[in-house]
């Protein structure tokens, strides 16, 4: 008695999940193999035939884009070249097949149909059965030849499309309001690490500082908030703390699991500062599309306050807080760069002085004589009779007036007292540098003696390059750190000359008003002198309101008392022309 042998038929089990983290909380690639080698037992039967498994696909990738997209084509290239002929392919489930609907479904089924692959899946959705309407008559065509499930499959497909849509309206509604409320959604950024914490709202996930990030970026805001070093030198400040990016891995896009590379662990940039400078999380404000414009300030501090981000991103940002919440805002550029301003040297005062007569600036231009010779000079005829001072007596008015005024003995002591408290704040700010380099060095040397040692256990030549270049680093950023304390042991400068000359200035503040290689910067110097900017006769009877900081000095002002006209009387022609350097007519008054 003879026994047949059954046909050998093989198939391919394809599983898939979207992400590792799906494969790890949900329907795991092991558990859908499981499912799809007990529906072989069945299929055996209904072709009663010998199956055999040709191969495994572990897909970790999503379904929902495109039809191009779609991860179970990139299997068309192994029907090509295998050496086996592959009957069928399984699949747990048509939505772990895909979720891009009946017409992403049908494509596939059409590309495995080129090949001779029926697609089938472990619940029977997909039925194995074909009918020819044209049997009776033994007779088949194309359009004849039917899948009693097709409907069946189309429509589960389109249920799978449509599940991925309310899947995601829960998830990602419930995510956009909670970052309207202020709580943490996506990884967390540079410097920040995401920590799940109980609220009224349930467990809610905030930022909190990271312990070795937050020190870099906190000290940029700071550096740059000081306004005097450049981006340059703030980069290479922060640089010499030990800044680097984070370090992500790289993944095979056919397979998340399979790691492939890393980027990051790069040294800050310009770019990167100014980027960094810019984002309103480090002062605890989020602002992104979820916020629907709007920004939010979060449930959590900020490494910063809003105050030193402000001072950061001075002429670009700001952050305004009202009881209303808060607003970003980009500030204005300035008038003068929008339109172009003739700002000539040689009249710096027109914007300070005002003209007696009408209490608006001066003008400033150079008339000329019979000579050919320019005569500069400060002028006005706004509504009245031109009036003209030449410029060196108009300087000479400025000058002599500035070597009079001082700082308030108040001032004085009061401002002494701010420097001494700002310095003692830098001397501290330094020291602290300094305890963080020194901290710094000591670990570059014990990471350094601990490589060493496990160099001296390692026996493979490839580990132990990989060791000291590993060293080559921590030498390099040793070096940087070293160099780095030894400028901040340079900043502590003497207190006492530091004082000695602050005092100096208080006492000769003339010198600070009276830059002649730079006029435009002492005059407008010179504006900040008054609460309301003076007359051009106030200047010459020692009369203007000054600031509360400012006075004159006494001898000064006792000396002008008797050149003061009684109130409502104009200055006397007789004394104006004593004082012009030539013969004024009326008209020049």
């Amino acid at each position: 008695m003879s026994t047949l042998i059954k046909p050998i038929v093989y198939v391919i089990l394809i599983g898939r999940i979207s992400s590792t983290k799906q494969g790890l909380q949900g329907d795991s690639l092991d558990q859908q193999e499981d499912r799809m080698e007990s529906y072989l037992e069945s299929l055996r039967i209904q072709i009663d035939a010998d199956i055999k498994i040709a191969k495994t696909f572990p897909l970790i990738k999503s379904a929902t884009g495109g039809i191009e997209l779609q991860p179970l084509l990139n299997i068309l290239k192994y029907f090509k070249e295998s050496k086996h002929k592959i009957s069928y392919a399984i699949i747990k489930s048509i939505d772990r097949g895909t979720r891009g609907g009946a017409e992403a479904y049908s494509y596939i089924k059409r590309e495995f149909a080129k090949y001779g692959v029926r697609l089938l899946d472990s619940y029977g959705v997909i039925s194995i059965q074909t009918i020819n309407t044209l049997d009776h008559l033994n007779v088949e065509y194309p359009w004849s030849t039917r899948e009693p499930s097709l409907t069946n499959e189309l429509l589960e497909a389109e249920r799978a499309k449509n599940d991925v849509g309310d899947i995601l309206t829960r998830l990602i509604g419930a995510e956009i309001c909670y970052v309207r409320e202020g709580y943490r959604i996506r990884p967390a950024p540079p410097g920040y690490l995401n920590h799940k914490v109980d609220t009224v709202h349930g467990k809610r996930t905030i930022l909190i500082p990271h312990p070795e990030e937050a020190p870099w970026f906190i000290k940029m805001f700071e550096l740059k908030a000081q306004g005097n070093l450049t981006d340059t030198q703030i980069v290479d400040e922060v640089n010499s703390m030990g800044y680097h990016s984070r370090i992500q891995k790289l993944r095979d896009p056919e397979n998340g699991s399979h790691i492939i590379g890393e980027r990051g662990g790069k040294k800050l940039t310009v770019k990167q500062l100014n980027r960094c400078l810019q984002h309103p999380i480090y002062a605890g404000i989020n602002d992104e599309k979820w916020t629907n414009g709007k920004p939010v300030k979060c449930k959590f501090p900020g490494l910063i306050s809003i105050e030193l981000w402000n001072k950061a991103n001075y002429g670009k940002l700001e952050i305004i807080e009202t009881p209303d919440g808060v607003s970003l805002l980009k500030s204005s550029p300035k008038q003068w760069r929008l339109v172009k301003n003739k700002n000539n040297p040689l009249y710096a005062y027109k914007k300070y002085v005002l003209c007696p007569k009408c209490d608006k600036p001066f003008l400033g231009s150079a008339s000329t004589g019979k000579g050919g010779v320019p005569r500069p000079a400060y002028h006005c005829s706004r509504n009245h009779k031109s009036f003209r001072i030449k410029l060196s007596t108009f300087n000479e008015t400025i000058e002599k007036f500035c070597e009079q005024v001082k700082f308030t003995d108040e001032f004085k002591h009061r401002f002494k007292t701010i420097i001494l408290e700002e310095w003692y704040k830098r001397e501290k700010s330094v020291s602290t540098d300094q305890s963080d380099l020194h901290k710094l060095i000591s670990k570059c040397v014990d990471e350094v003696q601990a490589i060493k040692e496990s160099i001296k256990l390692s026996r493979s030549e490839s580990v132990i390059r990989m060791l000291e270049a590993d060293i080559a680093v921590l030498e390099s950023q040793k070096v940087n750190a070293e160099i780095t304390l030894s400028k901040k042991d340079n900043e502590k400068t003497n207190i006492e000359v530091f004082i000695n000359e602050v005092e100096y200035y208080m006492e000769h503040l003339h010198e600070l008003l009276l830059d002649r290689a730079n006029p435009l910067k002492s005059a407008a110097m010179f504006g900040l002198l008054f609460d309301r900017l003076p007359t051009y006769t106030d200047l010459i009877y020692g009369t203007p309101d000054l600031a509360p900081i400012f006075a004159l000095n006494e001898a000064y002002t006792t000396s002008k008392k008797h050149m003061v006209t009684p109130v409502g009387v104009e200055p006397t022609i007789a004394w104006m022309k004593a004082r012009s350097p030539r013969p004024l007519d009326d008209g020049a008054i």
